[in-house]
């Protein structure tokens, strides 16, 4: 069974591109050109790695990574023309797996992909959500949740509450 990458790009003639090089390493790709129909895609069926662009017509790549992450913890590749430093770390700090800018060399984004696949891997095997109550801490999504709802945090609050919990 081969594995299957969600594309969320509004570009179709580099959409197809990625496809078509995707497809031919051997993976099953599915293009969502918009972030609805991305976070829709992803909602019903399970991608082992999902390739987002940050500018799309509808919503922000950004928030795109943040309703998925809040509910899934399948790798994402942030894959955008915003090379901004900043754009970078916030992409990151939202649960983005790894960043890659445009122009890329469709060669080294087939390469970042086995390495999240392969940190994904090692990561559910290691997995620690941490319980308390109502409170759960998934440190590897670097998110928590009060009562099933999504608390949003920066980085540094985020850190601070995780190792307080470590050390309950």
């Amino acid at each position: 069974m081969s594995q299957s990458i969600l594309l969320i790009e509004d570009d179709n003639r580099l959409a197809e591109m990625v496809s078509d090089y995707l497809q031919s390493n051997g993976y099953d790709v599915k293009i969502a050109p918009n972030g609805a129909d991305g976070i829709q895609l992803e909602d019903e069926e399970k991608f082992d790695v999902i390739i987002l662009d940050l500018m799309l017509p509808d919503m922000d790549g950004l928030d795109i990574c943040r309703v998925i992450k809040a509910r899934s913890d399948v790798p994402i590749i942030m894959l955008t023309a915003k090379g901004d430093p900043m754009d970078r770390v916030v992409g990151l700090e939202l649960g983005a797996d790894d960043y890659m800018g445009k122009p890329f060399e469709p060669r080294e984004l087939l390469a970042r992909i086995k390495a999240v696949m392969r940190r994904g891997q090692t990561k559910t095997a290691t997995s620690k959500t941490l319980q308390f109550g109502r409170l759960e801490i998934d440190p590897d999504a670097m998110n928590c949740s009060l009562d099933s709802k999504l608390c949003e945090l920066t980085s540094h609050q985020f850190t601070l509450l995780h190792t307080l919990a470590e050390s309950a």
